[in-house]
């Protein structure tokens, strides 16, 4: 571990660093993952986003698990790694961050420079009008629908909500729109979803600009966060790994660090000090 802990400081001194990062991060602040071994063994599967927008019964499923789940997610606090980005940015070693995860935890930790690829829990949008509310603001209106909703106590899931029984979601009463009364989206990619382009353009252009691409706490299993380690390894630009497990593409890597992210990236911090 010392002998690649060096390896990835040289590789990163001196280089232009863009950090792309995953669940395997915020797994550290208590937040679940979708692909570890745990995960996987769950039967649950991830909301589908056309089946969202199509289905009432999906929605208030959703709605019913994230009103329990929120209150969890908000209260999640940033983790040594989260830190760790945070002062290399201001450093100068990292320039930006691209994150697959929902959770805000990058900019609660500190980082300024970050592309959020699948959007944020924290924000809610109308499908029918546009308008934005904050996801703190709907949660009072969700409870005064919904009384007493969150004294039930329910294991947390990757989506940002939470493991409820059928019967329990029959009864809750999903808000609408406080605007028009439409139908109310969190402003996350779910599976099944489109990243939107200026989003994509964005996240390329950081990483088209860097010397170097770390990976961190992602096994780039689905293709919206793997296109930037191709699009790194077709332009010859170096990519460092640290994550648990296999990751998609690590054949391609200059370095791979299988450990945990927070005492690693911590650990790259004190040695590049």
């Amino acid at each position: 571990m010392i002998d690649r802990l060096s390896a990835l400081a040289a590789l990163v001194r001196g280089k232009t660093v863009v950090a792309l990062t995953g669940a395997g991060l915020s797994t550290e602040s208590g937040i679940p993952d979708y692909r570890s071994p745990t995960a996987l063994a769950r039967s649950r599967r991830p909301i589908h986003g056309p089946e969202f927008v199509r289905s009432e019964t999906v929605r208030r499923r959703y709605w019913a698990r994230s009103a329990l789940g929120w209150e969890r997610m908000r209260r999640a606090e940033p983790n040594g790694g989260h830190r760790a980005l945070a002062t290399l940015e201001r450093s100068g070693v990292v320039a930006h961050v691209i994150t697959q995860n929902v959770d805000r935890l990058h900019r609660k930790g500190g980082s300024q420079k970050v592309t959020e690829l699948h959007g944020a829990l924290a924000e809610v949008g109308c499908l029918a009008c546009g308008v934005v509310e904050d996801r703190d603001a709907l949660q009072e209106r969700i409870l005064v629908l919904n009384p007493g909703w969150v004294s039930c106590d329910a294991p947390t899931a990757p989506d940002g909500d939470a493991e409820l029984p059928a019967h329990r979601v029959e009864r809750f009463v999903v808000p609408g729109c406080s605007w028009c009364g439409g139908v109310l989206k969190p402003r996350v990619v779910f599976f099944g979803d489109n990243v939107p382009r200026a989003v994509v353009d964005e996240a390329y252009g950081v990483t088209d600009a860097a010397d170097l691409l770390l990976v961190v706490g992602s096994s780039l299993a689905v293709f919206s966060g793997y296109r930037f380690l191709r699009r790194a390894v077709e332009r010859g630009t170096p990519v460092a790994i640290v994550n648990r497990g296999q990751v998609r593409g690590e054949e391609h890597a200059a370095l791979k660090i299988d450990a945990s992210t927070g005492e690693t990236l911590e650990a790259l911090v004190r040695a590049l000090a």
